[in-house]
C-alpha cells in the first residue's frame, strides 16, 4: 500500500510529476500552497504528489509521536542514524515512483523533492534509484547514512540534476552539514546546483524563484527526451 498523499495537477493528463516530501512533524499539506507561485504556465502538465510520512516516536523530541520519515537521535554528524527507518522511507518513495509510472509518467519525467529530513530521503532515494530520474530538489538537508548511499548509489543517476538550497543561519541542519554533503556528492562526481540564502530552517522567495528557473530547465530537457 502506498502512502496517503495530497495531490495537485496543474492541468489534466499530467506528463510530468514532482514527488515532494515534507519535513519532520509536518505533513503533505505543508508545501502544497507553494504550487501557484512555483509553476510557470508554459510548463507541461505536472502532477504534484505530497505524501504524508508515517507517524512514529521521535527520540530528539522526547519520543513524541509525529509524522517523520525516520527517527532522529540527534542533529550532529556523530549521532546514530535510523538506517532501518531511512530504508523503509526510501522503499515508500520507490512505490510512489512506481505508481506515477503506472499512471503514465515515465521515470525520466519524475522529480524527487524534499525539505529537511524529507530532502534527505529524496537524495537517498534518487541517488540509489535504478533508472534515470529528472532531478532531485534538496532543501535545507543532508545526505543520510552516507556510507550506505555511497555504496548503493546507482550508475543510472550519476548524472542526475540536483538543486540544493540551504539557509546560512539554519540552526537545525547547520550549513556545515549541508556543505559536507554537497562536497561528498561532488567528490563522487555529481553536479550540484548549490544555493545559499540568508535564512534559518525554512524556504524563502528567492529560493522559490531559483527553483522555478531550475525546474523549467528540467522540464524542457525531459520533454525533449
Amino acid at each position: 500500500m502506498t502512502l496517503p498523499v495530497v495531490e495537485t495537477e496543474t492541468r489534466a493528463q499530467p506528463t510530468h510529476s514532482i514527488i515532494w516530501l515534507h519535513g519532520l512533524g509536518a505533513d503533505g499539506n505543508d508545501f502544497a500552497p507553494i504550487v501557484p507561485e512555483l509553476v510557470d504556465p508554459q510548463w507541461p502538465a505536472i502532477r504534484f504528489v505530497f505524501p504524508h510520512a508515517p507517524v512514529r516516536p521521535v527520540t530528539i523530541n522526547n519520543n513524541m509521536p509525529m509524522r517523520a520519515w525516520y527517527d532522529i537521535m540527534g542533529f550532529g554528524l556523530e549521532d546514530q542514524q535510523d538506517a532501518d527507518g531511512i530504508r523503509e522511507s526510501i522503499a515508500q518513495v520507490q512505490a510512489l515512483i512506481a505508481r506515477e509510472v503506472e499512471r503514465g509518467v515515465p521515470e525520466s519525467r519524475i522529480v524527487l523533492a524534499g525539505f529537511s529530513q524529507g530532502g534527505a530521503i529524496a537524495l537517498a532515494a534518487g541517488l540509489c534509484h535504478a533508472t534515470p530520474l529528472a532531478g532531485i530538489v534538496a532543501l535545507s538537508t543532508y545526505v543520510p547514512i552516507r556510507d550506505v548511499v555511497t555504496a548503493e548509489r546507482s550508475a543510472s543517476n550519476q548524472n542526475i540534476a540536483i538543486f540544493w538550497g540551504h539557509g546560512t543561519a539554519d540552526p537545525i541542519v547547520q550549513l556545515a552539514r549541508g556543505t559536507a554533503s554537497r562536497d561528498l556528492l561532488q567528490t563522487l562526481g555529481y553536479t550540484v546546483d548549490w544555493h545559499t540564502y540568508p535564512m534559518a530552517h525554512q524556504v524563502c522567495a528567492q529560493e522559490i524563484a531559483d527553483l522555478r528557473t531550475w525546474l523549467g530547465q528540467r522540464f524542457a530537457a525531459s520533454a525533449n527526451g
